[in-house]
């Protein structure tokens, strides 16, 4: 218990014991959480800890009479979580003097002394509704304020002011605009695999919202009081109770775990969390995976309630006159902006009419949405959705018909998808609803990254993106029927999670698909081919020696057709970008684009000779170097020198780069490094002109003896930035290579989260190539600062020399091939030494 109020002869000893008080009683209800597992019984005795630590504060500083001191925001509501700030206000009845502003800040001062992590607001009552007018979150804030001490008139007077400065109908527009701009920060998805369980769609601030509304508009303060009104009905109004109840209970546990505040998901509590719901770990299945699978469950309800109740409460602030109804078919009508069924069983007595109400809102842009009760509807009528259901021929054409119109694609799957209804009539895809992906580079669960790469594909056709991607918009107007490509993008990862290649398994859910479907037999094809090699551009163009003539045309072999390069193209661009925001940059786009480009030609019938290829790089180099008003004979020097692998594994851009700058010192024994942006649009280009005495990531060396290295380095921020830093590069590491010092070893760079918590086991593979000239060193380990300095040291150690390097970083995961020599190679015992000794160096 508290302590008794002292006097402030001596207030060092009474406020030391009540710091300590507050701590001993967070501690007791901490440990009596875990052995009730009753949040909501933690969040109430917790905001009376409070309470009386504030109002004992308030008696002891003997604060003026007039003054008045609230609780607002959530610890108004009497919510106030283990490790939540304490929103007060001190209410005043005009500006406060110096001497009252001095006492404020002691009272301040003290509870922070006390332990008590406070958000405090100073305002006089005409403040409070000036500020209130002008930002709806203070006004959502003090809507909950509550008297703790101080002056009842006072806290009288303020309570009347925000009713009579209260405008129902803006405080609902607002509250909706703020959800929409809060639902975009996290992209419009309660499906990411770390999601923020207050904030994220479908999380506790989506129902909080609800209550702020009703109790706004006078209709409700509570789920029981909006089931008395009408607007939910008693079945959802202990659904939205249960949801809510479950939903605080994990931001208790989640505070405890994290010892901070902390309201998002993270790898770091999930099994943690898990283990302390009573879930436990299967054969194939973590106990996180299943917490979050229910978590996943429990937003989509509430991303569903939180819609139809929206959907009532704006009818209820904004009648529907009579005259806004217009018929659209013998089953729909509008309503205002919304559609609206008919009659309220439509769906149970017709279900053929569930797919055509997403048809009619594809076809119709003056909807808004639909209105609660269609979507009621819709929920309760998608078990009407059986086999029969799918072998109708009606229901089949219609679904077809939903891929093929010129609008809402994108926004209609995503609906269906949250009422069930894609699921239903997709089983293959209702296995794979809100399940998780520990790949280190997906951030989406599997369905959620399905329909973001049905929104990338969708982007290319529409003219106003067609600014981030041209050559994709350029390529996806002119295939024919380019709606197939949706179809794959929703069957490529669909059989994830059965174990086996989820390619191979696709493929097969994807076949049945467009038989039932009746696609046309060519279509049927490219499906099946997209979807069963959905990943093979991406490894070859990030994997392979694109340089290489014969990888192109293996690749092109296995293509076989321009429609299906294309095809293939736009599913992997939009593949990558759907994986998560930091997978995708500008280098791995032209690496695409490189390999489209070269098979495009190779299957226009053109060929892809070494020397015809290198021809044409060299007359392109020549031509770059014109522009620079230099001599036709300018490279001769520097080319002499060069063979075959340097022009094929180097563009014209980098090749003319190199001449102008080593053309005049081709033979000098100082180092060179020099550096600019990337010509690929992301990140910095740098270059190093060596006598050949080091080992590096990517090398190549000249006919006599010089190390010509070209690298990409990504991540460096804004283009001012890279700019600043150019100079710094060039110049330390010349310095360093100048020196010839021994390199320190490696710093051992931080361990991601997600490495940490999902890690990939170190894989080191050393094969020789078919002539025994070379060998293949394949690596694949979580990725980190400074693993390729810590590979390139034990290479060093070992003699072994890099001829060619193909760095591979996928989220987290780096996949790196080099092609090695050096005589250490010969010998099978040292070899596997060197495989020991490279898996010890990739540790984390």
């Amino acid at each position: 218990m508290l302590s008794q109020p002292a006097t402030f002869t001596d207030p060092g000893p009474a406020f030391a014991r009540l710091k300590a008080d507050v701590q001993a009683e967070r501690t007791t209800l901490q440990a009596e959480f875990q052995r009730t597992a009753d949040g909501a019984r933690v969040l109430r005795e917790h905001r009376r800890l409070v309470d009386r630590v504030l109002k004992d504060m308030w008696s002891r500083l003997r604060l003026p009479a007039p003054l008045a001191l609230l609780a607002v925001g959530g610890y108004g509501r009497g919510e106030l979580y283990p490790h939540s700030d304490i929103d007060v206000l001190v209410l005043l009845p005009e500006a406060p003097s110096a001497s009252l502003t001095a006492t404020i800040e002691e009272l301040i001062g003290r509870l922070w002394d006390t332990g008590l992590e406070l958000s405090h607001s100073v305002r006089t009552v005409a403040e409070c509704v000036e500020e209130a007018a002008k930002d709806v979150t203070v006004m959502t804030s003090l809507l909950e304020g509550r008297l703790l001490a101080g002056n009842r008139a006072l806290f009288a007077r303020f309570d009347r002011a925000r009713r009579e400065c209260l405008d129902r109908q803006g405080f609902f527009k607002a509250k909706r605009l703020e959800q929409e701009q809060r639902h975009t920060k996290f992209q419009d998805s309660p499906y990411s695999l770390e999601p923020n369980l207050k904030e994220a769609p479908g999380g506790l601030r989506d129902l909080q919202v609800i209550l702020w509304i009703g109790r706004a508009c006078g209709l409700g303060n509570s789920w029981a009081q909006l089931a008395q009104r009408g607007l939910i009905t008693a079945e959802e109004a202990r659904q939205a109770h249960r949801h809510y109840k479950l939903l605080q209970d994990l931001r208790v546990r989640l505070h405890y775990a994290a010892a901070r505040r902390e309201d998002r998901l993270l790898f770091d509590y999930q099994e943690s969390l898990a283990r302390g719901l009573g879930y436990s770990a299967t054969a194939h299945r973590r106990a996180g995976e299943q917490l979050m699978q229910a978590y996943f469950r429990t937003a989509k309800a509430v991303t569903q309630l939180n819609t139809i109740l929206l959907q009532n409460l704006g009818t209820q602030i904004f009648p529907v006159r009579n005259s806004d109804t217009q018929t659209i078919t013998e089953r729909f009508r509008r309503v205002g902006e919304l559609l609206d069924t008919c009659a309220p069983d439509l769906f149970e007595r017709e279900p053929p009419a569930i797919l055509e109400s997403f048809l009619i809102m594809q076809r119709h842009p003056e909807l808004k949405g639909m209105t609660a009760q269609t979507l009621r509807g819709l929920w309760r009528a998608r078990e009407r959705i059986g086999a029969a259901f799918r072998r109708d021929p009606r229901n089949r054409a219609t679904f077809l018909a939903l891929l093929q119109q010129p609008r809402g694609i994108v926004h209609e799957l995503r609906r269906m998808n949250q009422y069930g209804i894609l699921g239903r009539y997709l089983p293959a895809f209702r296995r794979i609803v809100g399940q998780m992906q520990h790949d280190l580079f997906h951030v989406y669960t599997v369905d959620q990254h399905i329909l973001t790469v049905v929104r990338n594909l969708r982007r290319f056709t529409m003219l106003e993106f067609a600014h981030e991607y041209p050559l994709c918009s350029r390529l996806i107007a002119g295939l024919e029927r380019h709606w197939v490509l949706y179809i794959a993008a929703i069957f490529h990862d669909i059989a994830k999670g059965r174990g086996g290649d989820h390619s191979q398994l696709g493929r097969l859910e994807a076949r049945r698909f467009c038989r039932a479907h009746g696609l046309l037999p060519e279509d049927a094809k490219l499906v099946e081919f997209l979807v069963e090699h959905h990943l093979t551009m991406s490894s070859v163009a990030q994997k392979q020696d694109l340089s290489d003539p014969e990888v192109v045309r293996r690749f092109a072999a296995r293509v076989g057709t321009e429609r299906r390069l294309v095809a293939l193209y736009l599913l992997t661009v939009a593949d990558i970008r759907g994986t998560s925001p930091k997978v995708w940059n500008a280098w791995k786009g032209k690496l695409l684009e490189d390999l489209f480009r070269a098979t495009q030609h190779l299957l226009k019938g053109g060929k892809i000779e070494a020397d015809q290829y290198i021809q044409s790089k060299q007359d392109e180099a020549k031509r770059l170097l014109r522009l620079y008003g230099l001599s036709d004979t300018v490279q001769d020097p520097l080319w002499r020198h060069l063979d075959v692998p340097y022009f094929l594994r180097h563009d014209p851009q980098e090749i003319a780069w190199h001449t102008r700058l080593l053309h005049y010192r081709s033979d000098a024994d100082e180092p060179l490094v020099k550096a600019r942006l990337s010509p690929a649009g992301e990140g910095l280009q740098i270059m190093i002109c060596v006598p050949d005495h080091i080992v590096d990531a990517k090398i190549y060396t000249t006919r006599h003896g010089y190390a010509l290295d070209t690298f990409q380095v990504m991540d460096l921020g804004s283009v001012a930035h890279s700019r600043d830093v150019i100079s710094q590069i060039e110049k330390e590491l010349a310095d360093w290579l100048v020196k010839q010092a021994p390199l320190p070893p490696p710093v051992r760079g931080r361990v991601s989260r997600r490495v940490k918590h999902f890690p990939i086991a170190p894989e080191v593979r050393i094969v020789p190539d078919e002539k025994g000239q070379y060998h293949s060193l394949s690596i694949t380990a979580g990725d980190r600062p400074g693993l390729l300095y810590a590979i390139a040291l034990v290479l060093s150690r070992y003699g072994v020399n890099l001829q060619t390097a193909k760095i591979v970083t996928l989220g987290e995961r780096a996949e790196d091939v080099f092609v090695v020599s050096g005589a250490a190679l010969a010998n099978p015992k040292t070899v596997l030494q060197l495989e020991t000794d490279l898996l010890e160096a990739l540790q984390p």
